[in-house]
């Protein structure tokens, strides 16, 4: 027997708008989200054999907000080619997909559907004036649905440390 839910989830999304330009904004936030060979390190994390070991090896490898960066996808290019996305030529849009294993861990045990936001997705776009928009949907309130302490509790201080790096880089 099969089921289907529908829940409903109300997303909070933060929006920072600069005059910075985007290589600067995009190297802020990298200057908290380190850029680890990812295949090789979750090789040593599937390797480990003590869970102090593995929290050990995500420590060394995270960057100053607690982050790595596990995939950056340059939306643009596809943009860029697209005769009818004229506006978007010379424009950048990056999606970069950012995350720590520990805290994933810790958010997934309560609530093993926190897995669908953490890791998390920062939109860093570049405006037509020159400027920057990033965009950051919170984890907090993603998971408020599941009603739990534990995980919400995680979700704030991963929100709380994401938003401050945004705000960072933003110059805010």
């Amino acid at each position: 027997m099969a089921s289907e839910r529908v829940l409903d989830v109300t997303v909070h999304r933060h929006v920072f708008d600069t005059d910075r330009p985007f290589a600067r904004v995009l190297d802020g936030i990298f200057s908290g989200i380190s850029q680890p060979d990812i295949e090789q390190l979750f090789s040593k994390l599937a390797a480990s054999r003590t869970y102090q070991e593995f929290s050990s090896l995500v420590e060394q490898a995270q960057g100053s907000a607690g982050l790595m960066r596990f995939l950056q996808l340059d939306l643009d290019s596809a943009l860029s080619i697209d005769p009818e996305a004229k506006d978007w030529t010379g424009r950048r849009l990056v999606r970069l997909i950012a995350g720590n294993p520990v805290t994933m861990g810790q958010m997934t045990r309560h609530v093993p559907d926190a897995g669908s936001y953490a890791p998390v997705t920062l939109l860093i776009e570049e405006t037509p004036e020159g400027g920057t928009r990033v965009a950051y949907d919170s984890v907090t309130s993603a998971i408020a649905p599941y009603d739990d302490a534990a995980a919400s509790e995680v979700a704030e201080r991963l929100d709380a440390e994401v938003l401050g790096l945004l705000r960072q880089a933003a110059g805010q």
